[in-house]
């Protein structure tokens, strides 16, 4: 067996797969690697802003799993907005330390959130934008009361609503935005508390029965975006845009717009737990209700280039003159997997490593405690790569030892091609019989790195996930580790180790194997041109790395055939 050809095929399989991999995410499929697919792209024109783009949909009906039952099945979310309530619509500004917020007096809806601790794409003083209701941009957090009897309506997110507070800017830790609305004899009191430093926002309906008699409301929670993707969005490495849910039966599920323009999203539409989400790199937004409620779940198309993701809860039975007061928790801000996963269970998953999870979350561990101790993302990554090598030292060292040999029985390997030329038979005989004698196990090279890949590709959707990467520098011309290299010396420095290694392998006798060997690093290289920066030092520190240890162990090699030889 000719490892040379072993290791060939390899990388040539590898590159086969991750231009799978990319076809299968340019159109619209999840990643082969863990669910970070890209969403289809979109074609479509923006959609025209609206406070209110919401179609109808009907509430199926649902029996009673737990103590709260589900939505009776008459409901309908309403579906569009007039020109008399635009013109009663007001903009309500609130301002925290993380936070420039702007509510809408129609439905008390949340119409625009600036994160003011990060910067726009691009930018280095713009805060960065999540929600919005722009002429280019619509995502927006609703909710609403349905469930009223025919010819009545309870108040929505078409509903005007009025501010009952006062206070717009959070001096202590916790500031609470009251709208109030009535609809008929319903009477609805949102609550928003924002508290200081957190992205987490406890979202109070109080529903009020001012009738004569008993109703049975339900509460919907929705969130609506337009289906383009981010203006970060790379062409040459996939990230997830679009919905997703979690419950504890069906864990962590992501729905793509084209699958609900296709009809064919697949999802939990009915739970006592979990939450609703809209996921894009680096941000999120979720509505969490109260677990232990019966809830229904959707998600839909508006319009063209238009979808939300609701839940919709039954608020129980309300006797006249009587009130209910039913919670939720509103996630807007950044992919933080602590404070994420402290609010709801498994809303840390938005941070998506597929079935590499088990491996990628105590890289990210160690990689938090790392910084912990130093203070820089990008020393981090230095730190976490030597790490990793070092515990893979013994297999590379014999992937290293393993590799040195046999570039040491080159000049025989050759002269054996030479005399025996097309009989393959008599050939690998020949091999076989002088790796035995040389004690080289020819797959001695490979296998150590076959069982180190899962965890060099774990470490990649780490790096890109992470949203701690996201204007963090590291030295001197890196500045952001997670946008490609301004002057692009990590990706020449990468290309120039990965020739480097080349040189310190086995020559392939093949021309045609060598040529191809010495356009990887191009191939490679190219790309990492385009990666974000901190992906890149990642590379770079490891290919520097194995070539210090190859270097090492050959040495060491060299001087234990001349003392043999003695």
């Amino acid at each position: 067996m000719d490892i040379r050809r072993t290791v060939l095929w390899m990388i040539f399989s590898l590159s086969l797969l991750l231009l799978w991999n990319n076809w299968q995410v340019h159109n619209g499929k999840p990643s082969l690697f863990g669910g970070s697919g890209s969403t289809a792209t979109q074609t479509a024109e923006a959609p025209t802003p609206a406070p209110a783009p919401a179609a109808d949909a009907s509430v199926p009906n649902a029996a009673p799993s737990t103590a709260a039952a589900a939505p009776s099945g008459n409901e309908t979310v309403p579906s569009d907005s007039t020109p008399e309530q635009l013109a009663t619509s007001q903009k309500v500004n609130v301002t925290t330390d993380v936070y420039d917020l702007t509510f809408d007096t129609m439905g008390a809806q949340l119409v625009k959130a600036e994160l003011v601790k990060y910067t726009a794409p691009g930018s280095k003083d713009q805060p960065m934008i999540l929600l919005d209701n722009s002429s280019t941009s619509t995502y927006l957090a609703q909710t609403g009361v349905i469930g009223a009897p025919s010819g009545q309506s309870y108040p929505t997110h078409l509903t005007p609503f009025k501010l009952v507070s006062s206070e717009t800017n959070l001096t202590g830790d916790t500031l609470d935005v009251v709208f109030e609305a009535q609809a008929d004899s319903v009477k609805v009191v949102k609550t928003y508390t924002l508290h200081k430093s957190r992205y987490d926002i406890d979202v109070k309906h109080d529903i009020y029965n001012l009738g004569t008699e008993p109703i049975t409301p339900s509460l919907y929670l929705q969130l609506v975006r337009d289906g383009n993707d981010p203006s970060d969005t790379s062409s040459f490495y996939s990230t997830f845009t679009g919905p997703a849910l979690y419950s504890t039966d069906d864990k962590f599920q992501k729905i793509t717009f084209s699958d609900i323009d296709k009809g064919k999203a697949s999802y939990t539409q009915q739970a006592d737990n979990g939450w609703i989400g809209m996921v894009q790199h680096y941000f999120a937004s979720a509505w969490v209700p109260a677990q232990g409620t019966v809830r229904h779940n959707e998600a839909l198309s508006l319009s063209n280039n238009l979808y939300a993701i609701r839940s919709i809860e039954s608020a129980g039975t309300i006797q006249a003159g009587e009130h209910v007061s039913v919670p939720a928790h509103l996630w807007v801000g950044p992919q933080d997997q602590k404070a994420m996963g402290e609010l709801a269970p498994g809303l840390e998953l938005v941070v998506d490593y597929g079935w590499l999870t088990i491996i990628a979350k105590p890289l990210f561990k160690i990689m938090t405690w790392l910084h912990a101790l130093l203070g820089n993302w990008g020393w981090t990554i230095v730190a976490l790569t030597l790490l990793i090598k070092l515990v893979f030292y013994p297999l590379s060292a014999a992937s290293y030892r393993s590799m040195a040999k046999m570039k040491q029985v080159t000049p025989r390997l050759q002269a054996l091609r030479e005399k025996f030329g097309d009989d393959k038979a008599k050939l690998n005989s020949a091999m076989m019989e002088m790796y035995r004698t040389e004690k080289i196990n020819p797959l001695g090279g490979c296998l150590p790195m076959v069982v180190q890949i899962p965890v060099f590709i774990s470490l990649y959707w780490v790096l890109l996930g992470s949203v701690e990467m996201r204007g963090a520098p590291w030295i001197l011309w890196i500045q952001d580790l997670s946008v490609r290299d301004p002057w692009f010396i990590l990706p020449a420095f990468m290309m120039a180790t990965m020739f480097l290694q080349i040189k310190l392998n086995p020559t392939p006798p093949d021309p045609t194997q060598a040529k191809i060997m010495m356009i990887m690093p191009l191939v490679f290289g190219g790309m990492m041109f385009f990666f974000p920066a901190g992906l890149v030092l990642y590379w770079c520190v490891n290919n520097a790395v194995s070539i210090a240890q190859q270097r090492y162990i050959m040495h060491r090699l060299d001087k234990e055939t001349a003392a043999a030889k003695r």
